[in-house]
């Protein structure tokens, strides 16, 4: 197998940069994403999904969440 093209290289170097910037302003904003997350969130963006709309679905799902993860505690609280 070839080694991969230097144009290649510097375009996948380039993208793990702006996710590892991203990551860290995610991380500022207490975004709950990671890395992984957040790499599926601007492939989608990319893709045309409407930017607002993502972070009104993100925001959504981890208040619902957090519900859960206090009804979960709740219900180990009580079987002590």
């Amino acid at each position: 197998m070839p080694p991969p093209e230097p144009e290649k290289v510097d375009k996948r170097q380039a993208a793990r940069e702006v996710i590892d910037i991203l990551h860290e302003i995610a991380t500022l904003l207490n975004t709950h994403l990671n890395r992984q997350q957040l790499s599926y969130c601007v492939s989608l963006i990319e893709n045309g999904v409407n930017p607002e709309a993502l972070a009104e679905w993100h925001i959504r799902n981890v208040a619902k969440n957090k519900v859960l993860d206090l009804a979960n505690f709740d219900v180990a609280a009580e079987e002590r």
